[in-house]
């Protein structure tokens, strides 16, 4: 194993060396900082788009409902046949024509309304007009059935069930979707950095492996330590990338932000189809406390320990999977060989992704979110979106998190056996495209 720093170290300066990787190491950050920037921008645009509706009420009702919010304004059509008001409507420019007929009840005039549009109208803007005649439909039931204004108001407020745990602490509403979606976060980091830098493992070993070189390394170095030593070397350049990736994405993105007075988090402001109802203001709770106490219980999320598992599975599950990837690296003679080997390393990267955010968001401690983080393919992923509970009494139980890194171990050093032997044998194979029964017959040699 004296060699192992050498080849660890020449593995690690050709890539950081390599022109193509210097210009991405520069160039994605200023391209995905770029993308957002322009997203934000288009959906701020977006968001400023002020829709006009034409409204011809024919009936006596509704005289006071529709009123401009924002996002929607009213323009009424008073003593008009509807072609008309239709026409007008045309050629303005208007977003639609609601038309509500005359009517002696209000269930007939609302049954009989119709809104007409050039083309199929935005599922927010129907939410919004079919709101107003839902609470004017309740509002006469219940007015039918002897309940004034004032007791329908005090009815119509809305209820939110406090909790909290045994020992006193608030519980928060959504609180473990955010942190399932913190950890599942650091989950996908780990998905990524496996797929693209494992590609560079395998593409490294086709390389020597086509160009010959090979053959004069291993006259010197044994399989097991060069394809060691090509993981470790590689991990380490991607590693040095991903961190120039951060620190030059945070300092990009807060400068465009400054110059071009944009909010990033704009992106996530969806409409809330809620309180889209026109004329009402939704109701603003103490957003102040409410922001204070989702900031507090996100801090109190254990940080170092989440970053600290973040790192050990990380480690664990790279290598786990780069040496696969070294492995058929050496198997194939072309990139083009290796597709049919491909689909299976990444299927249980994508099945930890989308099972383990529906399993963890439901029930993170349900035997389906424990099998996932147990299982050593998936359970760097899934077991990060479980860490953020923490660990103990409330979280994930410390006998789990021993025996998933314990897997982990146990597997990593069964697939480096394994993936040695395919190596040994395969990269002095030339001409042949293996198959899966190739595979398992180098594995007996």
């Amino acid at each position: 194993m004296n060699k192992l720093p050498l080849i660890i170290k020449r593995e690690y300066l050709a890539k950081v060396r390599n022109k193509s990787f210097v210009v991405m190491t520069f160039l994605s950050p200023i391209l995905m900082v770029g993308m957002v920037v322009l997203i934000a921008y288009l959906t701020k645009i977006n968001d400023n788009e002020k829709r006009v509706i034409g409204l011809l009420n024919e009936s006596d009702y509704f005289a006071t409902d529709f009123n401009p919010t924002e996002s929607v304004s009213f323009v009424r059509f008073d003593n008009t046949s509807l072609q008309v008001a239709k026409d007008s409507t045309e050629r303005m420019g208007f977003y639609g024509l609601l038309h509500i007929p005359k009517g002696n009840d209000l269930k007939m005039v609302t049954n009989t309304s119709f809104f007409y549009t050039k083309e199929a109208p935005s599922t927010s803007v129907l939410d919004r007009i079919e709101s107003i005649f839902q609470e004017r439909l309740r509002k006469r039931r219940l007015q039918e059935l002897g309940v004034s204004a004032e007791e329908f108001a005090t009815m119509d407020s809305s209820f939110e069930l406090k909790t909290a745990t045994f020992a006193g602490q608030t519980n928060l509403k959504g609180i473990n979707e955010i942190k399932a979606f913190i950890g599942g976060g650091f989950g996908y980091l780990i998905m990524m950095f496996i797929i693209i830098y494992g590609g560079f493992v395998m593409r490294s070993v086709i390389e020597e492996k086509t160009s010959r070189i090979i053959e004069v390394i291993i006259s010197s170095v044994k399989p097991f330590q060069l394809m060691l030593g090509k993981i470790i070397g590689t991990s380490l350049a991607g590693i040095t990338q991903f961190v120039i990736w951060i620190v030059s994405g945070i300092l990009l993105l807060l400068v465009a932000s400054s110059i071009f007075d944009i909010d990033p988090t704009a992106l996530n402001n969806t409409p809330n189809t809620a309180n889209m109802v026109v004329g009402m203001t939704p109701p603003v709770p103490a957003a102040d406390q409410t922001i204070q106490l989702y900031a507090q219980e996100l801090f109190q999320i254990p940080w170092v320990m989440l970053i600290s598992f973040f790192i050990i599975y990380f480690i664990l599950g790279y290598l786990i999977y780069s040496s696969i990837y070294a492995a058929i690296g050496a198997a194939v003679d072309n990139e083009t060989d290796t597709q049919q080997f491909i689909f299976p390393i990444i299927l249980p990267l994508m099945l930890a992704i989308y099972v383990g955010f529906f399993s963890v968001f439901s029930n993170p401690h349900g035997p389906i979110a424990v099998g996932f983080s147990l299982f050593p393919l998936t359970s760097p992923i899934v077991m990060l979106m479980r860490l953020p509970g923490g660990i103990g009494e409330s979280g994930v139980p410390i006998w789990q998190v021993i025996t998933s890194i314990l897997l982990l171990v146990g597997t990593f050093i069964g697939i480096v056996w394994l993936a040695a032997k395919i190596y040994r044998v395969g990269i002095l194979m030339y001409g042949k495209k293996p198959t899966y029964k190739e595979l398992l017959r180098w594995l007996k040699y």
